[in-house]
């Protein structure tokens, strides 16, 4: 391995001998120079350097001049700021212009040490300490996975993962990654075979279910509302847990998290579905019976969201007993979202605005269809870094922005996730049957029994029967089903797309934070 090299600049350089003697001990080849004309003639002339030590008060010119004309030709060169002055305006913008690190005078060489240690190794200890740790509880997870976990427990085992995902997102351990990758896929299929065993139980009020879609309002929502502050119930379509983790950190800027809780999102995990149970605040079947002018299904011809508003109106109106003054609101055009932003201070009169935000549904459908999303997408850490970009140059960010200046109670929800499916399985059915890649709905439905979990009767699932002899099949796992016909196109097609609909931790565990303006 090549020596680190070093460039250290300070017109006093001969009173620091000890320094660049331990230096030279532990094996950095350091270059001194005694002001910043010479320090900018090495980095022009050597170009290899893989630290700047940079001394704030020398004579002719200065630190921070120096500082600026390094970062000038070489703006990822990591530059050290030493100095004899605690002055705030020098350390801030020494800070602003992206210094490394800042020591005071006199450093001794453990502190420099340590300097270099986290910028030149900072990526390998990293990576080295998640491997570690990660390694220690991989054992104490697969044991969770295969406990028989309780639907509280297997949040928990999902949060970990999604945690540790991120943390070697950061290390950029392969190898770690790929480990945590299979052990991911083998809580997904124990997770399956836990939501086959008792989701008809759910639905049906015959076991203890945790919250899902069509009591998310009354459970997580309603009991929340105060006469003091403005509720903001925002949801944003398809937000996965770890989607959420990515932009908790711009929101945290303004917003004080005080609650991170979850509901089960029903089957199917798609938005007719869902999003329809949140806000009408019942089952599919029981919509269909209470407004059949309303509720359409798959084979339907229209829009299948068109009537949100109407069902929170009625939830309300049904739940609470007292008025309260709300507002529905649908973002699913760039003139949308500029409105949203001009008009977000208005909703702050109301009791509850809820806000639907569509881009990141849009951007996962987009993904299938544009090859160039699939490359910009196309694993979990891309997929999760388009969404933080897309968040903080968002007009969401902004109105959101313009509200926290407001004593605000914010909701952030959302109605399913997604999974990107490797796996397919085929599937026969008739000329009405869906084509949805992870649930169908049709008659004469032939499938792969162990790849589904299936419902011969709706009811019992509590979603309504288009036909009398419909049967609904939820893929499971990372599967997504295909016909016969073209069978291999298909299978290229759609590999490795994010895709909803079936069972699995990421489209049915649903996180949903409160939080309060700071």
């Amino acid at each position: 391995m090549d020596k680190i090299k070093i460039l250290w600049a300070d017109d006093e350089i001969d009173l620091l001998k000890p320094q660049l003697m331990f230096l030279e001990k532990k094996g950095y080849d350091v270059v001194t120079v005694t002001n910043g004309h010479d320090a900018l003639e090495e980095c022009d002339t050597a170009k290899d350097f893989d630290v700047v030590f940079l001394d704030e008060s020398m004579p002719g010119l200065t630190g921070l001049e120096t500082l600026a004309k390094i970062k000038e030709n070489n703006p990822l060169l990591p530059v050290v700021m030493i100095t004899k002055n605690e002055a705030e305006d020098i350390m801030e913008e020494a800070i602003g212009s992206q210094i490394s690190d800042y020591l005071i005078k006199p450093v001794n060489p453990n502190q420099i040490l340590l300097t270099l240690k986290k910028i030149i190794d900072n990526k390998r200890l990293v990576r080295e300490k998640t491997t570690s740790d990660y390694q220690q509880e991989f054992r104490m997870l697969s044991m969770q996975i295969n406990s028989g976990p309780r639907y509280e427990e297997w949040v928990e085992i999902y949060r970990k993962l999604i945690n540790w995902e991120i943390k070697i997102d950061h290390s950029e351990s392969t190898a770690m990654g790929d480990i945590l990758s299979t052990q991911k896929s083998e809580a997904n299929s124990e997770f399956s075979r836990y939501v086959v065993k008792n989701y008809e139980n759910w639905v049906n009020d015959k076991a203890e279910a945790p919250v899902m879609s069509h009591n998310l309002m009354r459970r997580k929502v309603f009991p929340q509302l105060s006469e003091e502050v403005p509720t903001v119930m925002l949801l944003l379509d398809n937000l996965r847990y770890d989607q959420w983790r990515v932009i908790e950190p711009i929101i945290s800027e303004l917003f004080r998290v005080e609650d991170e809780d979850y509901f089960f999102s029903i089957l199917p995990t798609a938005t007719q579905y869902s999003r329809n149970a949140i806000f009408a605040g019942m089952m599919p079947v029981d919509i269909e019976r209470m407004f059949p002018a309303l509720w359409k299904n798959d084979t339907d011809e229209g829009g299948k969201n068109l009537h949100e508003d109407e069902f929170l109106k009625a939830q309300i109106t049904k739940t609470i007993r007292k008025p309260i003054k709300s507002d529905y609101t649908k973002i699913t055009t760039v003139a949308n979202a500029k409105e949203l932003n001009d008009n977000i201070l208005n909703y702050l009169n109301n009791d509850l605005t809820v806000i639907v935000y569509n881009f990141i549904d849009m951007l996962s459908h987009a993904r299938t269809e544009m090859e160039v999303l699939k490359e910009l997408a196309g694993d979990e850490k891309a997929y999760r870094s388009l969404t933080r970009s897309w968040f903080i140059n968002s007009p969401l960010w902004t109105a959101l922005q313009r509200i926290a200046e407001r004593d605000v109670q914010l909701i952030v929800t959302t109605d399913h996730g997604t999974i990107r499916v490797n796996t397919p399985s085929r599937v026969v059915g008739d000329r009405d049957t869906t084509t949805n890649l992870r649930y169908k709905v049709g008659r004469n439905l032939q499938y792969e029994r162990k790849d589904v979990l299936d419902f011969r009767d709706p009811k019992n699932a509590g979603l309504p029967r288009p036909n009398v002899s419909s049967t609904f099949i939820f893929a499971k796992d990372d599967i997504f089903f295909l016909y016969p016909n073209n069978y291999n196109y298909y299978n290229n097609y759609y590999k490795n797309t994010f895709q909803h609909g079936g069972i699995s931790l990421e489209e049915m565990i649903c996180p949903v934070i409160r939080l309060r303006s700071k």
